[in-house]
C-alpha cells in the first residue's frame, strides 16, 4: 500500500506590495484634495454681471441669513469684528477681505460689516457673488 506525503509547505501570498500600493493612494488623494475655505453655511449669494474671481488669500468674513457675523470659521459679535480683523490682517500681511453674505441680509448690516473691515485696515474689500469661485 503506498501513502501519498502531502506537501506540508504551504504557499503563501506576499501582500506587502498590496499594502504599500494603499498606502501610495492614500497619500496621493490626501495631497491632491483641496481644501474649501468657505463654511458650510446655508448661503444664498447674490448675482452681479460683472462678478469676478476673488484671491483665495482673502479673509474671508461670512454673514448668514439671521445676520451673524463669521470670521476665521469663528462666530464674531459686531462690536469685535473691526479688531478680530485688524488681528488677522496684521498677521497675514493680506490686506484683502472678502464678505460672503447671504442675498436675505439686509444692506445696512452689509455695509456695516463692510465699513468695519475698511477701518480695520483692509485696502480692498469685495462682497462674493453666485459667480465669485476663488
Amino acid at each position: 500500500m503506498r501513502f501519498r506525503h502531502k506537501n506540508t509547505e504551504e504557499q503563501q501570498i506576499d501582500i506587502s506590495p498590496l499594502i504599500d500600493m494603499v498606502f501610495i493612494l492614500l497619500i496621493f488623494f490626501m495631497v491632491s484634495t483641496t481644501f474649501v475655505k468657505d463654511m458650510k453655511l446655508d448661503l444664498e449669494r447674490p448675482g452681479a454681471a460683472s462678478a469676478s474671481r476673488a484671491s483665495t488669500k482673502a479673509l474671508r468674513v461670512y454673514i448668514d441669513k439671521n445676520s451673524s457675523i463669521f470670521v476665521d470659521g469663528n462666530p464674531v459679535k459686531p462690536w469685535m469684528l473691526q479688531s478680530r480683523i485688524r488681528q488677522l490682517i496684521s498677521g497675514s500681511g493680506e490686506g484683502q477681505v472678502l464678505v460672503v453674505v447671504d442675498r436675505n441680509v439686509p444692506s445696512e448690516k452689509l455695509i456695516e460689516v463692510v465699513d468695519q473691515c475698511r477701518l480695520a485696515g483692509a485696502k480692498d474689500v469685495g462682497v462674493a457673488t453666485e459667480q465669485e469661485a476663488g
